[in-house]
């Protein structure tokens, strides 16, 4: 991957890290104070918060990377140098008016010529040109694309506050549907909970037009510093207000987790309005919406959006609502078919059982489809060159397989170790961290469960982004047709596991992976009919770490032969140390069988350091 891509995600991650890991210290605290359905409830207000956001943003977040400029960070670079010396010019040197001489016979030099005799012709140009008319003319040129590039960065801008003109109805919606259907929750202080929640929401909108400068800018730090400083407000909220109510004996029900929500949106907004406010003075472009004029074959609506994305967005609208809810059906299924206690096991073993998916996968899917769309996307661009040359074209696609086979091995060997070692480990793990209480309410075996969702959830997430960098309209449309058809096997699946074979949340994570496996294959047959299309080709079994996979399932077999599951709850610690004597020899095992891949991984990313260096 490209360097700047690569920095990204380690950057992304280690954020992720650190604001998983204030947010987990926390949560172990509030969970003696926590009941089962009040963490149920608090659930359902989180799902309102992200339903709202992913509704008004993520098809436009989508769009934006797809039609963003490739060299928008570079120039951003030159834009902001431009301005400071245009602020503090520099003297003008003795033989001034001679260059600007020299700068007039230059332009009149670089005059269009015919296409046959363009390379001639600036060929005669660099000879003929004086040194100080070279550089003015190179002043000029500079010039106009800084212009251009602040014209497209103040279109991306634009985009931004699109977000929340839809966010607006979008909340107000839902909070009503929250509030007249089932739904609702009969705790305390849960309906102003929700319009906080909702507060929250808006104000986070208001930073998008801010986040996107940053993102396409790869401004990663930023983003960094704002996602970690708002983390950490939100776990002091919470966790001062519950500890508050418990010794004060009120009944403040999931208010505390509003007004968390409230402080962490509002921090979001401050960094990243001090950040881009910065960036757009000494830029010279606008964080409010801009009206810009049509320039050649550039379309804008209203004068204001960029005519393409907006129509790239509208077409992933759809597909949007379909992967949210086939990616939050979980919950709202377990809102229909569950208790609130049951609400609440299932909630603390996914919290727990998706932290890594939060952790780590999640900003590797980010910027994989930052990445794959700046590789490979072929969407026409008023900035960009209308034709890319055969040899590019063949390079990029070899580079795409590459590190797509790369990624999805890597993900296959974590994925070993997960499976044989998760779901022994995790009632023993949850029963330290959160209480023997919460894993004899059936947490536990419901996190056991979850550890074979986890390589599912991986692979989905990175054959998905590979698939929303390149998909056309007309091939968004058709895989939100197979999507909504997935969504009717989930629903099917989870009524049929919940319900006639009782098996409660356990049944759910099982309909999830049933769900999952749906949507790999289709993204799986997708990928290689699109490589396949393009010259190349794209084989899964040539990533497949067979010999890690037989010493995972020996593994496994064994453990479960042992009857380590039994012991779980009675000695947790003596599972545990167990478990790591399983763990090490299998690790050692995946290691020697994979040695040539994961050397070429590491030297691989060497190079890439010494070659920027």
């Amino acid at each position: 991957m490209a360097s700047p891509m690569v920095r990204g995600a380690s950057l992304l991650i280690l954020l992720q890290l650190a604001s998983r890991l204030a947010t987990f210290a926390a949560n172990q605290l509030l969970l003696r104070f926590l009941t089962a359905p009040l963490l149920g409830a608090a659930t359902q207000l989180e799902l309102y918060y992200l339903s709202v956001l992913f509704f008004a943003r993520e098809s436009l977040r989508v769009a934006v990377q797809r039609q963003a400029p490739d060299s928008a960070a570079p120039d951003f670079e030159k834009i902001q140098s431009l301005a400071v010396d245009k602020t503090h010019p520099e003297p003008a040197p003795p033989d001034a008016p001679q260059a600007h001489d020299d700068a007039a016979q230059a332009h009149k030099l670089k005059r269009p010529s015919p296409p046959a005799q363009s390379n001639t012709a600036a060929a005669h140009t660099a000879k003929t040109q004086p040194p100080k008319a070279k550089e003015a003319a190179q002043d000029g040129s500079t010039t106009r694309d800084s212009s251009s590039n602040k014209r497209h960065l103040q279109a991306l801008i634009n985009l931004g506050h699109l977000a929340l003109l839809l966010g607006l109805p979008i909340a107000a919606i839902l909070a009503w549907l929250y509030l007249a259907t089932t739904l609702s929750s009969p705790l305390a202080n849960f309906s102003l909970s929700l319009r906080l929640y909702a507060l929250a929401a808006i104000i986070e909108l208001v930073s998008e037009p801010a986040f996107i400068l940053m993102h396409t800018t790869l401004r990663f730090r930023v983003r960094a510093a704002a996602e970690a400083a708002a983390t950490a407000l939100r776990c002091a909220v919470v966790f001062t207000c519950v500890i508050y109510a418990a010794r004060h004996h009120l009944a403040l029900g999931v208010l505390p987790f509003a007004l968390g929500q409230l402080a962490y949106a509002s921090a979001l907004l401050l960094v990243y309005l001090c950040a881009s406010s910065s960036c757009a003075r000494h830029a010279g472009f606008s964080l409010l919406p801009q009206k810009l004029a049509p320039n050649g074959h550039e379309s804008f609506v209203l004068g204001y959006f960029y005519r393409p994305t907006v129509s790239l967005a509208s077409s992933m609208m759809a597909q949007s609502v379909l992967k949210h809810v086939l990616t939050q059906g979980d919950t709202l299924l377990i809102s229909l078919l569950a208790t609130p206690a049951l609400q609440g096991v299932y909630a603390l073993a996914n919290n727990y059982g998706g932290l890594l998916a939060r952790l780590v996968l999640q900003p590797v899917e980010e910027s994989c489809r930052s990445y794959f769309a700046r590789l490979l996307s072929s969407s026409p661009r008023s900035w960009g060159p209308a034709t890319v040359s055969a040899s590019k074209r063949s390079s990029a696609m070899l580079e795409a397989n590459n590190s797509l086979g790369t990624i999805v091995r890597l993900y296959l060997i974590f994925s070993c170790l997960v499976i044989a070692i998760g779901p022994f480990a995790a009632p023993s793990l949850l029963s330290i961290v959160a209480g023997s209480r919460w894993t004899s309410a059936g947490a536990g075996s419901v996190l056991s469960v979850f550890c074979f969702y986890i390589p599912f959830l991986a692979l989905n997430g990175l054959s998905e982004s590979f698939v929303a960098s390149v998909a056309t309209e007309r091939q968004v449309h058709g895989q939100s047709i197979w999507m909504a058809a997935f969504s009717l096997v989930f629903t099917l699946s989870a009524f049929v596991l919940m319900r006639l074979f009782p098996l409660g949340a356990q049944g759910l994570v099982l309909a999830n992976i049933v769900n999952m496996l749906c949507r790999i294959i289709w993204s799986v047959v997708f990928i290689k009919n699109y490589f396949v299309s393009h010259g190349s080709s794209f084989s899964v079994t040539a990533f497949l770490p067979l010999s890690a996979m037989v010493s995972a399932l020996a593994t496994f077999a064994m453990l479960l032969g042992l009857g380590v599951l039994q012991e779980t709850e009675s000695d947790p610690i003596g599972t545990l140390v167990k478990l790591a004597g399983s763990a090490v020899p299998l690790v050692l095992m995946i290691t020697f069988s994979e040695r040539r891949f994961l050397l070429d991984c590491v030297q691989h990313v060497r190079g890439r350091t010494y070659i920027k260096q």
